[in-house]
């Protein structure tokens, strides 16, 4: 049962649960890696009927094996991917940055130029579920940045197969190519390449421990969007809010994971008891009632304030990555959140709407990272470049500044490269 607490009972640092693995993750992810630096597909095939179950005799998946994923799933399914994708695409097409150009003083030109990284890789989880989700949330801003190739690495299953969704969910992102490689191993080799795997310059998508090992260990040899712990949510709400909604929403992340965190707070201590006993008349009617069970006992809480300006310091401190704001007028706390990585705002915006289909990302920062980091975006797939152009006689008028400010550092060639322009004949 979840715990039922008044606020000050934990440490804020304590609420939502800092999970450290029970096992030695980074060797074996380092040994994996190295091993398929060395050996390449092979590796690559090895590992996959090691971890996956599967033989393969090729890593690629065929234009065959899309267009047939694509007759496998129901067309009312195809249709909400399509949906799902729009607004999507309609969101992020508003982060889309233009380069600019400064030329406002006589023979000055200085200015950024937005480039697209050539190739991005996507991972996306394969194993007990599938995320079609994942597939739209990861690619749709890539191809919009405009990178020149988009390829996605996903475990099979047993059967040497991708799970159909996530192929047809690949189609409608429009990904480039698609290799049948998961875990730490598929990491490794976006990172690195092998014979058939490019090399790819920057990974995003979530996975499990060692997938987030493995990016954190290759972060430099490519970029990398985050490294994501277990999912989290915490639900803000008054004595209005209706129990059996926010006991469902918290159930939402439980299911996820066992090491996943679901938090209430509220100013009211009827609510608190109220969505309690929620919980226990909905979770077993999950499917995955075993997961569930386990994230709210171990790291489930709700926590009771006095009001909700407490409670929005909480969030802020703890700086989630799903925050729910179940309160009447909710645009009214929405100036005071600094941290949090997507903000669901009022009584009928669950966390799920914005895992598959409002637009805006699903791929959030966790474990309190949202403080300094960013949801995945456009962003995430262009780099700049700066640049200056000075005429001759624009520079002769700035030659001795220069020079003056690189001689206060105690660089003596940085001046001389400004002033020896000014001995020109």
């Amino acid at each position: 049962m979840i715990s039922i607490l008044t606020y000050g009972e934990v440490p804020n640092s304590e609420i939502f649960a800092r999970v450290v693995p029970e096992v030695n993750v980074a060797d074996i992810v380092a040994d994996i890696i190295t091993t398929v630096r060395k050996d390449g597909d092979k590796a690559l095939f090895a590992y996959t009927e090691k971890f996956d179950k599967a033989t393969l005799k090729s890593l690629a998946v065929t234009p065959e094996e899309r267009a047939e994923a694509l007759a496998l799933v129901e067309p009312a399914f195809l249709d909400v991917l399509r949906r799902a994708a729009d607004n999507i695409r309609r969101y992020h097409e508003r982060q889309v940055r233009n380069s600019f150009i400064i030329n406002e003083e006589r023979g000055v030109v200085v200015g950024q130029k937005i480039i697209p990284i050539d190739r991005a890789g996507l991972y996306v989880p394969g194993g007990t579920a599938a995320y079609p989700s994942t597939v739209l949330m990861d690619a749709i801003p890539a191809k919009l940045a405009g990178c020149r190739e988009v390829v996605m690495l996903t475990p099979p299953g047993k059967d040497g197969k991708v799970n159909p969704v996530i192929l047809a969910a690949a189609e409608i992102a429009g990904i480039d190519r698609i290799f049948k490689v998961g875990g730490a191993q598929a990491i490794a080799a976006l990172a690195y390449g092998t014979e058939s795997v490019p090399r790819v310059d920057k990974i995003v998508g979530p996975g499990n421990a060692f997938v987030a090992e493995a990016k954190k260990q290759v972060f430099g040899t490519v970029s990398i969007d985050m490294i994501a712990g277990p999912s989290e949510i915490l639900v803000v709400a008054d004595s209005t809010a209706n129990p059996a909604f926010v006991a469902a929403d918290l159930l939402s992340q439980a299911e996820h994971d066992k090491l996943a965190s679901a938090v209430l707070i509220t100013d009211s201590r009827t609510l608190a008891e109220e969505v309690s006993a929620e919980l226990e008349k909905q979770l077993p009617l999950l499917p995955r009632a075993e997961i569930a069970r386990a994230s709210i006992d171990k790291n489930g809480k709700i926590i009771v304030v006095q009001n909700l300006e407490t409670a929005i310091d909480v969030a802020n401190e703890l700086a989630p990555e799903h925050l729910e704001l179940a309160v009447d007028n909710p645009f009214d706390y929405l100036d005071a959140i600094r941290h949090a990585g997507s903000i669901f705002m009022g009584k009928y915006c669950p966390e799920a709407l914005g895992d598959y289909f409002a637009g805006p990302n699903h791929t959030l920062p966790t474990s309190g990272t949202a403080r300094f980091s960013n949801p995945l975006s456009v962003d995430d797939f262009i780099k700049k470049a700066q640049y200056t152009y000075y005429t001759k006689e624009a520079f002769a008028r700035v030659a001795k500044d220069v020079a003056y400010f690189a001689g206060k550092e105690g660089l003596d060639a940085h001046a001389r490269s400004a002033t020896i322009r000014l001995e020109e004949q």
